[in-house]
């Protein structure tokens, strides 16, 4: 495809922008943040419900990390058509800011989480509990990623991938 640069973007000649059928890359953004809505507070409460001291850690984490593949996989399925274009991309992240949808709102509650954990000595003392909850989303985020452009079946499974992912973080004392 032949690509015209303009004031610094490249733009594709004489084409469309990709569209999901029957809407505009404006309405998919909607269509997005409508999805986003509606499935991240059950994603959340998983997040805000676990409880330090319940369980063990890698047992709790797994459940969060499969939940995790699948809810990444179904949404950013759905974000793609908020990326086809710079003024589409800068309307969806100012949709986020203004919504108060952003990843802080999963990363705090596992860091919490974690943090609780450590104290309890439960999680490795010198594990970062921030940065551990984002590597654990980050590795679902991954996987699902992978799903979407490759297929499920050139991925390990979501549940071994969840098992991986734990397992990986390295938290146990």
């Amino acid at each position: 495809m032949a690509m015209r640069m303009k004031t610094g973007t490249a733009e594709p000649i004489g084409t469309a922008t990709p569209q999901i059928r029957g809407t505009t890359p404006a309405q998919a953004v909607e269509t997005f943040l409508a999805l986003l809505q509606d499935r991240l507070p059950a994603w959340l409460r998983l997040l805000h419900d676990l409880r330090p001291g319940h369980g063990d850690v890698t047992g709790n984490l797994r459940p969060v990390a499969l939940a995790g593949i699948h809810y990444y996989t179904e949404i950013q399925a759905a974000a793609l058509p908020a990326f086809v274009s710079p003024i589409l991309t800068v309307r969806f992240r100012q949709a986020m800011r203004d919504s108060e949808l952003g990843p802080e709102g999963e990363v705090l509650p596992l860091a919490a989480y974690l943090a609780g954990e450590q104290e309890l000595g439960r999680v490795r003392a010198d594990v970062h509990p921030e940065s551990s909850a984002r590597l654990l989303l980050a590795g679902c985020f991954r996987h699902a990623y992978y799903e979407i452009f490759t297929g499920a079946d050139s991925e390990p499974s979501r549940p071994e991938a969840a098992e991986a992912i734990v397992r990986e973080l390295r938290l146990d004392p």
